[in-house]
């Protein structure tokens, strides 16, 4: 539990009647004040084009706590709406903004599509609303390289780099960050964790969802730049980084840093991108990504892409790692999976048993939180004979009761000035810069039915090995 007092500042957020301010942020601020984590003296100031009163706005906030499945405590919903003001960009716009900031120092969160953070920037500038803030801004960092380096290039001319906070909430969530203790932590698999023993890697973003009435936005990114770019990155930065000097920020981020620079840009021709076509999800007919409302007929934007790369680094050299994401899939879940090399003596070939299974080690970071190490033991009986057994560790059951949610972690650390679990410049530089020759060339893109794991490409892709989830 986060004990600490913050310094008093205000929390702006910038899009603040928008669907990521709806699901995730007022949601997450709300839990925080109601596990009595002290939030820091200030108001909550809401920002967008909607005209609202302040009462209006508190009852939109309301409206969102309540969907998102937390119960409302009556009196501490009471006293956290009194610091909820709203401010409409047609009445005052960022001059009015800044009238009603009462701190000196303050939260400011663009949750914004990306392509408008240049302008709230230099709005920001124009009406003395930088000094003292500390700037939270959401993937995608721009949409190519160009774009990201003018992104950055705006910001460093407004911003020190200490100010600026780049949210990934995969970082914040709990699986994730048990990579690096499950890593370093424990020197038996941190000795294996290499070319020597690991044949290959696999990690999948699996989604049932569609793209949920955000036409506009999605078709502005894809699936590529929606979550490779920085989720399925930024996990595999953690999984595969080299050892940090400490559990400083700067130390840590270093170390990732270090690891995108090792990543080779990505080969076109090891990337398939698909589009889902109408199907079935849970046995409910779902359309096809073209039929989507605001979505073009002929849209040629992927929801699902698999693709093929490495690290050229002493640790990793010659390991394929292969990334899977897609929307419209039969299940949700993002996992892991590490498949170790086969064992180099068939000893029981006698027994007909040429070739076995390899031990696997999979860590699901979402829904089923856990951690499975697969490997071979013998069925009882007179005669040799080998399967697969199971240990598994499981979130639930070993640690009674909830974690704080992603955004509530993120934001708290945002607010304490606590870099670790955001994104730094260089890194998110290198990341488009591995990406994109896809972007420069992208694949032709395939269909697939909505309610299976993707094109058939995809399988083909990481043949003669086969994808873990199915």
């Amino acid at each position: 539990m986060i004990e600490a007092r913050l310094d008093d500042q205000d929390i702006i957020v910038i899009g603040a009647t928008g669907d990521l301010a709806r699901r995730k942020l007022f949601p997450a601020l709300y839990n925080l004040f109601l596990r009595r984590h002290e939030l820091p003296d200030g108001r909550i100031i809401g920002f967008a084009r909607s005209a609202l009163t302040d009462d209006a706005f508190r009852g939109f906030a309301r409206q969102a706590v309540e969907a998102s499945g937390e119960r409302i405590d009556e009196v501490v919903w009471k006293e956290f709406s009194q610091r909820l003001v709203y401010v409409s960009g047609d009445d005052g716009g960022y001059a009015g903004l800044a009238r009603r900031a009462t701190q000196s120092s303050r939260l400011v969160y663009l949750a914004t599509p990306p392509s408008t953070f240049p302008a709230i920037v230099e709005a920001l500038d124009e009406n003395d609303l930088t000094r003292g803030t500390r700037l939270l801004i959401e993937k995608p960092f721009g949409r190519d390289l160009d774009s990201a380096r003018a992104l950055e290039a705006t910001l460093d001319r407004v911003f020190h780099e200490r100010q600026i906070f780049r949210i990934d909430h995969y970082l914040g969530k709990e699986t994730v960050q048990n990579i690096l203790v499950f890593r370093f932590g424990n020197s038996v698999f941190e000795r294996v964790w290499n070319r020597d023993a690991i044949e290959h890697v696999q990690i999948t973003l699996a989604e049932t969802i569609g793209i949920e009435g955000r036409a506009s936005f999605y078709e502005e990114t894809g699936a590529i730049r929606d979550v490779f770019q920085n989720h399925l990155f930024q996990v595999l930065s953690l999984l595969t980084m080299e050892p940090p000097a400490s559990f400083d920020a700067e130390a840590l981020r270093e170390e990732r840093s270090k690891l995108f620079y090792a990543m080779k840009p990505v080969d076109p021709a090891q990337v398939v991108r698909g589009q889902y076509v109408g199907g079935a999800i849970a046995g409910r007919d779902v359309a096809g990504y073209r039929e989507e409302e605001g979505v073009p007929a002929e849209s040629l934007t992927e929801t699902f892409a698999a693709m093929q790369l490495s690290i050229d680094n002493w640790r990793w050299a010659g390991v394929p790692i292969f990334l899977r994401a897609g929307k419209r899939l039969p299940r949700r879940a993002v996992e892991v999976e590490i498949s170790f090399r086969e064992a180099p003596i068939h000893l029981f070939a006698s027994a007909g048993l040429a070739e076995l299974p390899p031990n696997h080690l999979t860590l699901c970071i979402e829904p089923d939180e856990s951690i499975t190490f697969v490997f071979l033991a013998k069925v009882p009986g007179d005669e040799i004979r080998v399967q697969p057994a199971r240990m598994e560790f499981s979130y639930g059951e070993t640690f009674l009761g909830t974690s704080a949610q992603a955004y509530e972690r993120l934001l708290w650390d945002a607010m304490s000035g606590d870099h670790t679990l955001f994104a730094r410049a260089d890194s998110v530089e290198r990341a488009w810069e591995v990406l994109q020759p896809v972007l420069d060339a992208p694949p032709q893109l395939h269909f697939y039915q909505a309610g299976t794991w993707g094109p058939p490409e995809a399988e083909a892709l990481i043949a003669p090995r086969r994808w873990h989830l199915k």
